[in-house]
């Protein structure tokens, strides 16, 4: 049984949204003082393979926006299911977001999450506008995979069990 409304709200939006399930992603930049900027997101997507181009959204009025606008290359650490305290810090504070966290400076000057299952490094290819968000397309200069499961988001935190193989 489905419920439906007459009219679409945006907390309608957001639930409807919200049974989709996502990895976790943290998008991080880093400033002209090579300061590290960086969010969680979970509107992130791969578009194309060839070039290998990639997508995320942030909202125009997040205050970090005007740090991804200035940089001409974005990293996104793919977060593992033992990085959930990592994900929430990015989305809910405010300015020390990366201390005391474990990152490294990838080979395109972006910052990368230590332990994330896999992270790429992205050269702003394009911003487009999109409603209250801006698409940041990337290309994939660099990428690499590791170990262990992602962290899913479906109406809350959710491990995965992903079988292995061989």
């Amino acid at each position: 049984m489905s419920s439906t409304q007459p009219h679409l709200t945006p907390g309608l939006f957001r639930r409807a949204c919200g049974r989709f399930a996502t990895g976790v992603v943290v998008a991080a930049v880093l400033d002209a003082e090579r300061r590290p900027h960086g969010l969680t997101i979970n509107s992130f997507t791969s578009v194309s393979l060839d070039p290998p181009l990639v997508l995320i959204c942030i909202d125009y009025r997040a205050a970090i926006f005007p740090s991804f606008r200035a940089a001409p290359y974005f990293g996104l650490s793919i977060l593992s299911d033992q990085q959930q305290e990592i994900s929430h810090r990015f989305a809910t504070r405010p300015d020390d977001r990366f201390e005391g966290v474990a990152w490294r400076e990838g080979q395109y000057a972006v910052p990368l999450i230590a332990g994330a299952v896999a992270t790429l490094e992205c050269r702003l290819d394009r911003l487009l506008d999109a409603g209250d968000h801006g698409i940041f397309l990337g290309e994939v200069l660099q990428a690499s995979v590791n170990d262990g499961e992602p962290l899913v988001y479906y109406q809350g935190y959710q491990k995965l069990q992903v079988p292995h193989q061989s």
